[in-house]
């Protein structure tokens, strides 16, 4: 491996494992006593209208049986409800519950902030050259990694 290649791999592996401890800890911070897959399953469901398990499952790059286990835990802790679709019984919907949209927005505060932060800190208000970059190598990850599924 090159030395260039060496330091790209800490670089991206440290800054992977900074970002999740960092907003585990935050969120824990501001009273959220969720689990970052959990965290991470509330924000696929969203605030819109109600969605299908097969589409968060979907987004969430997971099967729909390990979706019901995270929604299983969810409901219980008053994050989650769960319907039949009237028109089509055999589909489950899934939505926030009140206490569900306050911990998406929670998140959402949280991305917003660190998103700004870096942006002020690095000003990079208007650096196309960046966010091209950064966008090219999630495409590549993508592409790669997701590819078999």
């Amino acid at each position: 491996m090159s030395d260039t290649s060496r330091v790209l791999n800490e670089i991206l592996v440290e800054l992977f494992w900074n970002i999740l401890n960092i907003e585990e800890k935050e969120l824990k911070r501001m009273g959220c006593l969720l689990s970052m897959t959990e965290m991470h399953t509330i924000e696929q469901i969203g605030l819109g209208k109600p969605q299908s398990m097969s589409a968060v499952a979907k987004k969430l790059n997971i099967t729909i049986g390990t979706l019901t286990t995270s929604i299983n835990r969810l409901v219980k802790k008053g994050y989650v409800e769960r319907n039949r679709n009237q028109q089509d019984r055999r589909i489950v919907e899934i939505n926030l519950t009140n206490k569900g949209k306050e911990a998406y927005l929670m998140h959402a505060r949280f991305h917003e902030g660190m998103v700004n932060g870096v942006m002020e800190d690095l000003k990079i208000q208007d650096n196309k050259q960046l966010i091209k970059a950064l966008d090219n190598l999630n495409e590549y990850f993508k592409k790669k990694y997701q590819a078999d599924k």
